[in-house]
């Protein structure tokens, strides 16, 4: 811990154009206002919040009994953040959403307690309860959440009240917890307040928050094991009764675990905690443990669209290659996790396959939680969906085909916007005089070189295009290097300056860089064509053999029976079938779809010795069914749309994967 703490980011990153443009429009427009009409309680047919009731209680403006999860002060401190993203890029410009925040960080300063602790659970419904199960409580949990709204709002609005709030909780867990007397030991059954207090340590350059963040990672499955004692412990009052070290990522001190288990959530924010440290601290061996970890989540328990965390049972990573398609789990937290955790990284290695996943995640299993409108969401995220089995079958009670308007659990909802006001923050890194695109976006990119500050505007329709065109703004004239992530789905790109190819491929990290002294007048131009491809599974993704999925760019495809008529399963899609992409501006926001010529089964079996009508079974004698039998494939065109955009018109069936 002796090397100086990393600061703040160097670079600040616009997006003022473009599909994600639309998408931080949305959030700012329709998400944070109706999420901010739940956290009251007032979209009617919703479930309740009680999230910013609770507060009040607690800050002693009203009279009232705590409602919610254990964990609901973490809604509230999600959207604060995204309310701090917001106010930052619009210079706190949004008068009403400045007045909503003033409102929440003025309840959560009354609600904290002398001695800097902020829960409403613990001070409304149980105040003798305070930091007495910290396997399941979520106490610091909160905490953590708070401390990067603290850091958000901070950020964008100066708002020194929320910053001071942070900051004396942040100090209250260090008088409390670590390895000196009297400290005490512990560490947070949901893992979050590890990754927020680097934030704090690197806004406030207070190592103290670093240290404590450490020594939560640290001290994670040592023996004799915390949760077992604390547990076992007189009084001790169980919430959920999950008693499973591995759910917990505390069945081993984390530099000695070899995969990633339990809880798809709690292990990435755990890891991107790890990998946090592991920038700050030039730590080789904590570095190593990341690899591994990543390496085993990407390679062996990751859908196609970046979801993880396939069981529904405890919301965990199954066996390798087991990812059912029809009961996928995959929750929009756990896949923001995993975007969480390879940006980190792509900046701790500088190299684009983190990128790559990032990516993959961010287009695909984060933005299906969300309704193009704003105003519903997924918590799970299926890749194959039959409505009339979710309604019957009671082991598909989780998989949803509807967006819903807010869940009683509503962690997810906040926590996509916070991810999606917050993207200007992983679409590029620096790393001294080289600067590195890692996100492809329409905006402007501010950063340093040689004690200057220089700005250059990316101008693209990506993911749409793959034309991107880089320009220095005003005088420029400073030498540094472009690093351009050339993603691994591209089977060739083009690179040019100033209309002037330049030769070469990417080197082994996956970024083609160039270098020169830039001046305003210059222009870069990447091109990267965007094939239609045919995507097959490892052969021990059971789910999958046999079967393809489509992608363009960065984007994977499905099929939904609003297109392509009901009972998907029929379909294939023969090997040799041409592919062809066509844009659609009326259509789902605006989307480029996939045509093919596929093929619809037969509605029964082909042979002479077909079962009699309503036989469920039947036998085949091998021979082709007659001319003009209704047991004979027809040609069908097929419709592919972006998996994303699922499930905002009539409710139907959907899949990602279909026969090939």
């Amino acid at each position: 811990m002796s090397r100086e703490i990393a600061g703040f980011p160097q670079l600040t990153a616009t997006i003022d154009g473009g599909f994600w443009h639309r998408y931080q429009v949305l959030v700012r427009d329709e998400v944070i206002p109706y999420q901010w009409k739940a956290m009251n309680d007032e979209i009617p047919g919703a479930p309740k919040s009680h999230s910013v009731e609770n507060f009040r209680i607690a800050a002693g403006v009203r009279k009232g009994t705590y409602d919610g999860m254990v964990f609901q002060d973490s809604d509230l401190a999600k959207w604060l953040e995204a309310a701090g993203n917001v106010l930052a890029v619009d210079h706190g410009g949004n008068r009403e959403l400045r007045a909503w925040a003033e409102e929440a960080v003025d309840l959560i300063a009354r609600a904290q307690q002398p001695d800097g602790y902020v829960n409403t659970y613990f001070t409304v419904k149980d105040p003798s309860g305070r930091w007495k199960n910290l396997r399941e409580a979520h106490e610091m949990y909160c905490a953590g959440h708070l401390i990067e709204a603290g850091v958000s709002l901070f950020r964008g609005t100066r708002n020194r009240k929320i910053l001071d709030v942070v900051r004396r909780l942040a100090d209250h867990l260090d008088s409390r917890f670590g390895k000196e007397k009297p400290k005490v030991r512990g560490y947070c059954g949901h893992e979050e307040v590890e990754l927020a207090l680097v934030k704090l340590a690197r806004l406030t350059s207070e190592r103290k928050y670093l240290n404590l963040a450490a020594y939560f990672v640290e001290e994670r499955g040592r023996s004799p094991s915390y949760f077992e004692t604390e547990s076992s412990a007189p009084g001790f009052t169980p919430i959920f009764g999950i008693k499973s070290l591995d759910y917990y990522q505390a069945h081993a001190p984390v530099r000695e675990q070899q995969h990633a288990v339990g809880h798809a959530v709690r292990a990435m924010y755990l890891y991107t905690a790890m990998a946090d440290l592991a920038m700050e601290t030039g730590d080789a061996s904590l570095a190593q443990t990341c690899d591994r970890l990543w390496e085993d989540v990407a390679r062996r328990k990751m859908y196609v669209t970046g979801g993880i965390g396939s069981s529904a049972h405890l919301e965990s990573f199954g066996a390798d290659f087991d990812l059912p398609n029809d009961i996928a789990y995959a929750e929009t937290c756990a896949a923001i996790g995993l975007f969480l955790f390879s940006s980190r990284m792509t900046r701790l290695h500088d190299d684009a396959k983190y990128a790559d996943v990032m990516e993959r995640a961010l287009y695909n299993g984060i933005i299906s939680g969300l309704a193009l409108d704003g105003k519903s969401y997924f918590y799970v995220n299926p890749l194959e969906v039959v409505p009339a089995v979710c309604d019957a079958n009671g082991s598909y009670r989780h998989v949803k085909y509807r967006r819903q308007p807010w869940y009683g659990c509503a962690c997810c909802p906040p926590n996509i916007a916070r991810t999606l006001s917050s993207l200007g923050e992983h679409a590029y890194h620096l790393r001294g005089d080289t600067l590195y695109a890692d996100l492809y976006h329409e905006g402007v990119v501010t950063f340093p070189v040689a004690g200057r500050e220089v700005s250059l505007r990316q101008t693209t329709r990506y993911p749409w295009d793959g034309q991107v065109r880089f320009q220095p703004l005003g005088d420029a004239g400073a030498e540094f290097t472009l690093a351009l992530r050339i993603p691994s789905w591209s089977r060739g790109h083009r690179l040019s300056v100033n209309g002037s190819p330049l030769q070469g491929e990417a080197a082994a990290d996956g970024y083609r860089r160039v270098r020169r002294r830039w001046s305003s007048s210059d222009a870069l131009e990447l091109s990267l064509p965007l094939d239609i491809e045919r995507v097959h599974a490892d052969p021990r993704v059971r789910a999958d053999y046999g079967k393809v999925a489509i992608q363009r760019g960065p984007i994977v495809y499905c099929l939904e029976e609003a297109d392509n008529g009901a009972e998907l399963s029929r379909l294939q899609l023969p090997a040799n079938a041409a592919l062809e992409a066509a844009e659609r501006t009326d259509l789902l926001g605006g989307v480029v779809v996939i045509h093919g010529m596929g093929v619809r089964e037969a509605g029964g079996p082909a042979g002479a010795n077909a079962a009699p009508a309503g036989e469920l079974y039947s036998r085949d004698d091998g021979r082709r069914p007659a001319e003009g039998s209704s047991n004979v494939p027809t040609a069908k065109d097929l419709l592919f749309i972006p998996y994303y955009a699922w499930a905002n018109r009539t409710p139907g069936e959907m899949a990602v994967w279909i026969r090939e």
